[in-house]
């Protein structure tokens, strides 16, 4: 036995040791609450001696199960027996045993979200062919909008153990309720006939059975007389239900949350259920506000911020750290200029030695934010790997228009024929694509050639012909359009076209998202015409192709993160930079008519600014393009509610239009021209001056050929010196031309002699 308490503070070891059968421990961000919870669990068998057949811990993540689990072992080597698990994994073991009490087998299969969406598509299809049907002969569109709510309903409803009936009884105002429902009946009768559930049912499921089934439930209220949930705030409706109905009267329920975490409400966590559990239970309540992670100025932004918010327990983080560096925030003109200044000062923490990448993380609400800093990140050699999100050229929407441009320059490429053949949806499926394939064969023709002869073909169903038409009209005015067209007119054109501003019409955050990166991918289109006039689409893809294949960083490699703020909560960096930080992004622009909404984006800044040990740095852009125009902004309410001053006797968005400017908590005149950090950070401008040779690193003038290790040759054209330091222009044989740091682009001379 392991158990040592001593390495606990006295909040924890009060919260571990608590013989209170209902214990709710609310835990700040860096607060060691995996270690008090492991601690709690040991001290039950060690010091109470319960069997670890008696025990459930309940995580969120397969790899906190198992973190966990790992942890306990160690300690006490007993602990093999008890159940460690996600609620999904937990409601699958359950009933495997006794699913057969609710009319399935035992064998039943579990749908991924893309089967559900398959069975779906089908009962649609099937109720808009059915003459007595509400939904019969029904645009496709609007079909497809229904089905796309029914998912989303279906899931809501589940989420708070609802049937079709009584989430339809509370939701009758809607237009569409009727419609809706029969799709829910026949979703749940489908899944029911190929004895299926969904991963929403998983946990719906467990709950009717242990509801309906006294001796299932008996088994489990004798099996775990102690149950342990750990990040609480994250919990739904019903898996608060599965808490419940598990623990019976015994209430030995012991739960460890922050509402100040509770970030996840678009897939249905309840930030109440913290409140209704202290009311529900009759528990002892444990603060643990101590931070062993970051400075006092770190943990003083993030306390004045999240202090804001009403739907919350009270309580403030403090630290024995140090005071630390103060915050800093940078407004940067535009978006090029901000992706500019966090390269800029990563480089200079690593090459001066103080850090390594893999010590910095990149903070975004979206992850549409990321090409700029991916783009910059490569001019200057700085190794990434993105995670929440797929890298910029590499996500759907980016890939499928890339495929249609390619179609312009090359018919003959029939992979990207093959990606996009079907996107927008046009109903033409696998048998259909499988004709089309086959006819090409043996015409001995490319299958860009049958689409496009499509409408004089009289050997391939009429059915078909009808699908392939519009796709073949696109192609073929796009094609005519290339031949005079810039490629960022071109997209412009193609999203017309294809009317994406209706596929990704409705309002969710994916949504939003993919809207954003089409319009980031004209604007990059646009900014490499701007730099290189004559080039052609061919040039701009054969830039893109090379940029994808540059990456490719594994796992453990030493690489900044470039992440969305969801992704990285429960881990911690040395350095963040949270980017972005303007009233639409970060909050969004949707959430400003919902407090509870608002809240949750409160909530992210928070996670975001508490995921930093020592150096916290927050950016925004004074311009920024979106949605396919560039606009003006204001800083996030968020930095005023921080404590920095955002404005003096000029609009700040008038001035950033001029410099960037850098000022500090604390450390900020209103009476200065350009401000700068008084704390040590990198100061930062962006106006450019005339550069004396002196000044530029030995041999870089103006004609000389340099090799950059990922963009090839290129000629120096012009010099500028900024408060960054000195700045060439230089303009590569591939990649156009390009503005880039003498300092830190991996730039080699080349003797043309």
């Amino acid at each position: 036995m392991s158990l040592d308490l001593s390495t606990l503070n006295e909040q924890q070891i009060k919260a571990a040791c608590c013989d209170k059968r209902a214990v709710l421990v609310t835990a700040g961000a860096g607060s060691g609450k995996t270690r008090m919870l492991t601690h709690r669990i040991a001290y039950l068998m060690e010091e109470k001696g319960v069997k670890p057949y008696n025990i459930l811990a309940i995580t969120f993540t397969n790899k906190a199960a198992n973190e966990m689990k790992e942890r306990l072992e160690r300690m006490i080597p007993e602990a093999s027996g008890l159940w460690v698990s996600t609620f999904h994994s937990m409601c699958v073991r359950i009933l495997r045993r006794f699913i057969d009490r609710i009319g399935y087998t035992r064998n039943f299969s579990i749908y991924s979200e893309q089967e559900k969406e398959n069975v779906l598509k089908r009962i649609v299809k099937e109720l808009a062919e059915d003459r007595s049907s509400s939904l019969y002969g029904q645009d496709t569109k609007e079909l497809d909008k229904l089905r796309k709510r029914a998912s989303s309903i279906i899931s809501d409803a589940k989420n708070e153990a609802l049937s079709a009936d009584d989430y339809f009884g509370i939701n009758d105002y809607d237009d569409d309720a009727e419609a809706l429902q029969t799709i829910f009946e026949q979703y749940e009768k489908a899944l029911k006939k190929n004895n299926a559930l969904d991963f929403d049912d998983l946990l719906v499921k467990t709950y009717v059975l242990l509801k309906s089934d006294s001796d299932a439930l008996s088994y489990y209220r004798r099996k775990f007389e102690y149950i342990h949930v750990d990040e609480f705030q994250d919990t739904n409706v019903v898996q608060y239900m599965l808490i419940k109905i598990l623990a019976g009267d015994t209430g030995n329920v012991f739960v460890v949350g922050d509402e100040d975490q509770c970030i996840y409400g678009w897939r249905g966590a309840n930030i109440g259920n913290i409140v209704d559990f202290s009311k529900d239970f009759d528990c002892e309540i444990f603060k643990l506000e101590r931070n062993y992670r970051s400075t006092k100025n770190i943990l003083d932004l993030a306390n004045s911020v999240i202090c804001n918010n009403s739907q919350r327990l009270d309580k403030t983080l403090w630290t024995e750290n140090s005071d630390g560096e103060q915050v800093t925030v940078f407004c940067a003109r535009n978006e090029t200029n901000e992706a500019e200044y966090v390269a800029d000062v990563i480089k200079k923490l690593v090459d001066y030695g103080e850090y390594s990448y893999s010590d910095i993380a990149v903070l975004m609400r979206l992850n549409a934010l990321s090409r700029t800093f991916e783009e910059r990140f490569l001019a200057y050699n700085i190794p990434h790997k993105v995670y929440g999100g797929f890298k910029f050229f590499e996500r759907k929407e980016i890939k499928d228009l890339l495929a249609y441009l390619r179609l312009c320059v090359n018919g003959s490429d029939t992979e990207a024929l093959l990606r996009i053949i079907n996107f927008p949806k046009r109903g033409i499926g696998a048998g259909a694509v499988g004709q089309l394939i086959n006819y090409s064969d043996v015409m001995g023709q490319s299958l860009y050639a049958t689409v496009m002869g499509i409408a004089e073909n009289t050997d391939l169903p009429t059915a078909l012909q009808k699908k392939v038409v519009p796709l073949k009209n696109v192609l073929a005015y796009l094609s005519e359009s290339a031949e005079k067209s810039k490629p960022h007119e071109l997209v412009e054109l193609l999203v017309k076209l294809l009317d994406l501003n209706s596929v990704f019409g409705d309002d969710t955050e994916e949504n939003i998202n993919r809207k954003l990166n089409i319009s980031y991918f004209a604007e990059s289109i646009k900014q490499y015409e701007e730099s290189n006039p004559e080039a052609t689409l061919e040039d701009y893809l054969q830039m893109i192709t090379l940029y994808s294949d540059l990456d490719g960083m594994d796992d453990g490699e030493d690489c900044v993160a470039l992440a969305t703020v969801h992704s990285v909560k429960g881990l911690e960096f040395k350095v963040v930079f949270v980017v972005g930080c303007e009233e639409g992004i970060m909050p969004l622009t949707r959430s400003m008519d919902s407090s509870n909404e608002l809240e949750e984006e409160r909530r992210l800044m928070y996670v975001a600014a508490t995921r930093a040990m020592q150096k916290l740095y927050i950016t925004w852009a004074a311009s920024r393009f979106m949605y396919s125009e560039r606009k003006y902004t204001v800083p996030s309410r968020f930095l005023k509610e921080a404590g920095f001053k955002v404005g003096n006797s000029q609009p700040l968005a008038s001035q950033a239009r001029e410099r960037a400017a850098m000022y500090t908590r604390s450390a900020y005149d209103e009476n200065i021209a350009a401000y700068g950090s008084r704390t040590g950070a990198p100061s930062y401008k962006t106006e450019q001056t005339a550069v004396k040779q002196k000044d530029a690193p030995s041999g870089f003038e103006i004609g000389t050929a340099v090799s950059h290790r990922k963009f090839g040759r290129g000629k120096i054209l012009s010099l500028a010196k900024e408060a960054g330091g000195v700045y060439a222009e230089i303009e590569f044989e591939k990649f156009g031309k390009m503005m880039l740091s003498l300092q830190f682009a991996p730039l080699e001379i080349i003797d043309e002699k």
